[in-house]
């Protein structure tokens, strides 16, 4: 196995803590807080997704246009994200990007420096590492939601 299909292979198994919620999940969830100030379901899917498709863009140079409309000083969840086929439709793009980006990477790739206002400096396997627990932080909060939320 080489590097990059370990690599890939990683990161979709930690996805998998996404994935595997996202059967479950109807219309009706996405409005869905632990708290009143909590993110809604909704908010925390369009996130996820908007996170990976920069990450594509920023880490490994994919030419995409990117708009982040869930994350800086001014995204705010308003209960906006509302539409469960175009959320999912949204993370399967999102997911397609980034496979195709480690995809492009030779093994020599993984050990490059890259350098984001985010993380800070680090190589593309240390990277992989903040895409992969983001996402599985965010799906935990899902999964509370899921059982818990009002």
């Amino acid at each position: 196995m080489s590097k990059t299909e370990l690599m890939l292979a990683l990161w979709e198994e930690g996805r998998t803590r996404l994935t595997n919620l996202l059967p479950g999940i109807t219309p009706a969830d996405l409005q869905r807080r632990l708290h009143p100030q909590s993110n809604s379901l909704g908010w925390l899917l369009r996130h996820i997704g908007e996170v990976e498709h920069l990450f594509a863009k920023n880490v490994f140079g994919e030419p995409i246009e990117v708009r982040a409309s869930t994350i800086g000083p001014m995204a705010k969840d308003h209960g906006q994200f509302t539409d469960l086929e175009e959320l999912l439709t949204h993370l399967e793009d999102a997911h397609r990007v980034l496979r195709s980006a480690f995809e492009k990477q030779s093994d020599a790739d993984w050990e490059e420096y890259i350098e984001t206002k985010e993380f800070g400096r680090k190589t593309k396997a240390e990277a992989l590492a903040r895409i992969s627990t983001h996402t599985a932080w965010h799906s935990g909060q899902i999964s509370l939601i899921l059982k818990y939320g009002g």
